[in-house]
């Protein structure tokens, strides 16, 4: 699948499906079968020029757990020097930032997360929405349905509502980390 999001296209070193067991308990939720999906054939890499998604690794930099705590504590870090902080959210539900789990982040500075809703059934895998937000630590806008969904909206038009309005499509390609 991910060679038909990216038209360039080389692997990285890859998740085993022990790392994301291990990352599944460690976050308390099913990771998303696109998200999987990316880790089993994508691996670390930059994809489309701009973003690192961290998957469960071995390798601190990349880890999934690892990143989204970081993020979310430095995150929280800067918000406390900002009294009265309030994030401008797309759309009618501010709540998507109360259960955000970060799992990547751009170039630029914008991270990105999953709107984790987990229901009654804690085993079933399903996608959660993604949201990026801005590098601001202010806007935060809709991605995508999924990760693919992300992906190729990132590389036409729709990269304007979701990086800015200044934004231009990014390239179709994955360039895996040389390990």
């Amino acid at each position: 699948m991910w060679q038909t999001v990216f038209a360039d296209f080389t692997a990285g070193p890859k998740a085993d499906p022990a790392d994301l067991d291990r990352a599944e308990t460690e976050l308390g939720f099913p990771l998303p079968e696109s998200y999987r999906s990316f880790c089993f054939a994508c691996g670390i890499g930059l994809a489309c020029g701009s973003l690192r998604i961290a998957i469960p690794s071995p390798t601190e930099s990349a880890d999934l757990g690892t990143r989204s705590e970081l993020i979310a504590h430095s995150i929280a870090s800067v918000l406390e020097t900002r009294e009265g902080h309030r994030f401008e959210v797309e759309g009618d539900d501010p709540s998507v930032v109360e259960r955000a789990c970060f799992f990547g982040e751009t170039e630029a500075g914008e991270f990105l997360f999953w709107d984790v809703v987990v229901g009654a059934d804690q085993t079933e895998r399903r996608e959660y929405e993604i949201w990026v937000m801005g590098a601001d630590l202010e806007s935060v806008r809709f991605g995508g349905a999924d990760l693919p969904d992300l992906m190729r909206r990132l590389q036409g038009p729709a990269v304007r509502g979701i990086l800015g309005m200044g934004a231009e499509p990014l390239p179709s390609s994955f360039l895996g980390q040389v390990s």
